[in-house]
């Protein structure tokens, strides 16, 4: 039975790589809580600014600047591009230097545009922001790279989860948000709509940046410090528990120092060790200044460990293996399916409603919209969680793959249902939303429960990808919208057939690339 303390104590960790097997989410005075807090924290603000506009565009800012509804469409498309662009980049530059400083620039750099935001003046200029505003979307990336590089895989979908569950209820928490700094600075500030809607954005810019910061002073890169020593801090675990036997990839002087310590002791001279480096000697198993204390491992669970899930400097050629590998392939195919679908319903949904029921209005209709974002705090939880209970019944990453699988299949019964029925009553159509709602956004969780177990050494490629995918499926199936015009209910079983086929194609594959070290 889980154990509620888990939230408070500092965790259990993994003895090699130092990830926690618990999260500590209600103790940020803890490395782990600290940095699990701004995993979500983060990506939620990014997540807010980049959705800012449908809660205003459904009215407001489509009746400032004489907008039609495929211009709004069109809007809706352009702000998932550059999304997609950023978050396959992002994927190797957390390998490269860490998810944290990726995180920080994401953030920074999609600060900019956030505060251009009231800079425009035509459906053009619009677009161009919009565009700019996607690369906050691109933080979804280091967001679940930052998680996994902290939490071991027995909790790891539950972590990733969590803070993407967290992090996409911006989605939903915009249309409560951006509506009432409006209507605060129409009637309390008596600024007009023109000027109201251009200042709202500024709210959200100073939030991205005041979180960005606090991750560089407050947060680490990883368990054991600093990005480029990640192979170093490996090694000496090994070499604490009495392992002399070197990870892959290590960096050439951490094994020469390994000889060099190996053959000292032979001769007994008392070498110092080069500077800024500290050897620890087969069988000292002193206390680690990382954790309070440490689970037991079979030695060569500790091998594996280290060999399989230290994060590499990405190649081309690795990153192009990994880009056509079947079991990537999986995970890109869910997540197109997945967020794909959700980011593209998100953005029409408010729209969706008040052609439904006209006489809610903006308001009301854009608050049920809200709900379907916001269920992601527990939807897309819902479903990390489970995969990882799954995992840990079987024992076998199947179980991940099969739930994903289930996962999908049902989505798109909802979705066509939805489609065909078309319903005009309001209590049958936002049920059948939530419980759509429920499948799809745990689909999102289960997916990234499983993305830590494929290639584990190159975890950011694998998310990079994944996430992008994810952009690619909510651009295709808003093109699908923007189609069919207000016809919402055509485009959401069509929606909801490809993905049954789609995830239905892929079941078969494998969950691991043969020969795969590390991640079972």
């Amino acid at each position: 039975m889980y154990n509620p303390m888990l939230l408070f104590k500092a965790p259990e960790v993994n003895p090699i790589n130092h990830k926690a097997r618990s999260i500590p989410g209600l103790n940020p005075i803890n490395m782990y809580g600290r940095v699990w807090f701004f995993s979500w924290f983060g990506f939620l603000i990014a997540f807010w600014s980049w959705y800012a506009f449908p809660p205003l565009l459904t009215v407001t800012i489509s009746k400032d600047l004489k907008m039609t509804n495929t211009d709004v469409l069109n809007s809706n498309i352009v702000s998932l591009v550059a999304t997609l662009f950023v978050r396959l980049v992002a994927g190797p530059a957390c390998d490269l230097i860490g998810p944290r400083l990726t995180f920080v620039g994401c953030l920074l750099v999609g600060a900019i545009p956030t505060f251009l935001a009231g800079t425009a003046y035509s459906i053009g200029q619009l677009m161009a922001v919009r565009f700019f505003v996607g690369i906050l979307g691109g933080s979804f990336v280091p967001c679940q790279v930052w998680s996994t590089g902290f939490f071991d895989k027995n909790i790891v979908g539950t972590s990733n989860a969590f803070v993407a569950g967290f992090g996409n209820a911006g989605g939903g928490i915009t249309y409560f948000l951006m509506p009432a700094i409006f209507d605060s600075l129409v009637h309390r500030q008596h600024l007009t709509a023109h000027t109201a809607w251009r200042v709202a954005f500024i709210v959200p810019g100073i939030c991205i940046c005041a979180v960005a910061v606090a991750m560089l002073l407050l947060c680490d890169d990883t368990p054991t410090g600093k990005w480029a020593d990640r192979h170093l801090a490996a090694q000496q675990n090994l070499a604490a528990h009495g392992i002399r036997e070197s990870i892959v990839d290590a960096p050439t002087g951490i094994l020469a120092n390994e000889k060099n310590t190996a053959a000292s002791s032979r001769s007994g001279s008392t070498s110092p060790a080069p500077v800024g480096e500290k050897v620890f000697e087969a069988g000292d198993r002193r206390p680690s200044k990382y954790a309070d204390h440490e689970a037991q491992m079979p030695e060569q669970a500790m091998l594996e460990t280290a060999r399989g899930e230290v994060i590499v400097k990405p190649s081309w050629k690795e990153m192009l293996k990994i880009f056509i590998s079947p079991q990537t392939l999986v995970c890109a195919v869910g997540y197109f399916n997945s967020f794909g679908a959700e980011l593209a319903i998100n953005s029409i949904l408010g729209k969706y409603y008040l052609h439904q029921f006209p006489k809610m209005g903006q308001t009301s209709t854009g608050k049920w919209a809200a709900m379907f974002g916001l269920l992601n705090v527990a939807f897309r939880p819902a479903g990390g969680l489970i995969a990882d209970w799954l995992y840990q019944k079987t024992g076998s990453v199947w179980s991940k793959r099969i739930w994903l699988t289930t996962l999908a299949v049902i989505t798109g019964v909802f979705l066509v249902i939805i489609g065909v029925l078309d319903p005009k009553d309001q209590s049958t159509l936002f049920g059948l939303i939530a419980g759509m709602a429920f499948f799809l956004e745990a689909g999102n969780g289960a997916n990234f429960a499983y993305v830590p177990h494929v290639y584990p050494q190159a975890n950011g490629i694998v998310s990079g990808f994944t996430g992008a995918c994810g952009n690619l499926g909510g651009i295709v199936y808003a093109i699908v919208f923007r189609y069919h015009g207000t016809n919402y209910a055509n485009a959401i079983w069509i929606i909801g057939v490809m993905s049954i086929a789609m995830n239905l194609a892929v079941c078969w594959v494998k969950p691991f690339p043969k020969g795969q070290i590390g991640g079972h």
